[in-house]
């Protein structure tokens, strides 16, 4: 356990969130996302794990150390439900609010169809498979900055 650090960030996810940087994408993957596979062509290269978490509260730990990124539109993405592209199923909805909640412009997640998403993912940082059992669970996030103190 570590003092300000959030309890549910094991030791892996740490250290891969630490070695990103600025740009760097993570992806937030549900049960059914092929995240073993697709891991292996990251630049982490291993599947992290945080199984005993839904999508919402794994992205609101990584949210408690991870700035995200305010240079670019997709700073924040959600996988595209088949054939509706403007829904949000109740899982994208509670990701949403915490975008909103830790985004100084308080901007919409991008969508991504659901094939582009799995391309992207693989040339993402690294993968994180959580226990969210509902469908299109799966998100990406790009790592912004801290900026210096004064």
């Amino acid at each position: 356990m570590l003092k300000g650090i959030d309890n549910r960030l094991n030791a892996e996810v740490l250290h891969a969130l630490r070695l990103m940087g600025h740009g760097d994408v993570l992806i937030v993957a549900d049960t059914n996302f092929p995240s073993d596979s697709i891991s292996r062509s990251t630049v982490y290269g291993k599947l992290l794990r945080m199984e005993n978490l839904s999508a919402a509260e794994t992205i609101d730990a990584i949210l408690s150390v991870m700035p995200l990124d305010t240079f670019v539109d997709d700073f924040a993405g959600r996988m595209e439900i088949v054939g509706e592209p403007d829904t949000l199923p109740p899982v994208q909805e509670e990701v949403q609010k915490l975008i909103i909640k830790n985004d100084e412009r308080k901007r919409p997640m991008i969508s991504i169809e659901r094939f582009a998403f799995y391309d992207f993912a693989k040339t993402s940082y690294a993968v994180i498979q959580t226990g969210e059992r509902r469908f299109y669970g799966c998100f990406m996030l790009r790592k912004g900055v801290i900026p210096p103190e004064e």
